[in-house]
């Protein structure tokens, strides 16, 4: 059973390494592209995310899990113990309405909310706890 994570101060610099772990953990899953670079864009919304709005009053680490969920299908987890923040919990945007007359923010969730087959938070044992779930 494939499972590899990797463990991040919760920076916006990291971000590469995160994204760069993610692409090895792919590779070797056998991703198609076209996942893979689905699976690219969650990753940067939702690490961004963690590194500029979980630890607003110093600074933090966050943990990303990735393994094989079955045949064909990849999990990967998100962990912070930053404040508890459920961004699911937040209304889709309004994509009908013009990009000057939507409220700004949750356009990044709910792209990933989109691409993704399942999206899942809990708050569990003092950490934030973000799943996605993509079939390859």
């Amino acid at each position: 059973m494939f499972k590899q994570e990797i463990t991040v101060a919760a920076a916006v610099e990291n971000l590469g390494a995160v994204t760069a772990f993610v692409d090895r953990c792919m590779e070797e899953l056998g991703c198609s592209v076209r996942s893979q670079v689905q699976i690219d864009v969650a990753v940067d919304e939702l690490f961004s995310n963690i590194a500029y709005y979980a630890y607003p009053n110093g600074s933090g680490t966050a943990t990303l899990r990735v393994e094989a969920a079955g045949p064909d299908c990849v999990l990967l987890t998100f962990i912070d113990s930053g404040i508890p923040y459920d961004p699911l919990s937040r209304p889709d945007p309004d994509t009908t309405l013009s990009a000057e007359e939507r409220k700004i923010g949750g356009l990044g969730i709910y792209m990933v909310k989109k691409s993704m087959d399942e999206i899942s938070y809990a708050y569990e044992d003092g950490k934030n706890v973000l799943r996605i779930k993509k079939k390859l």
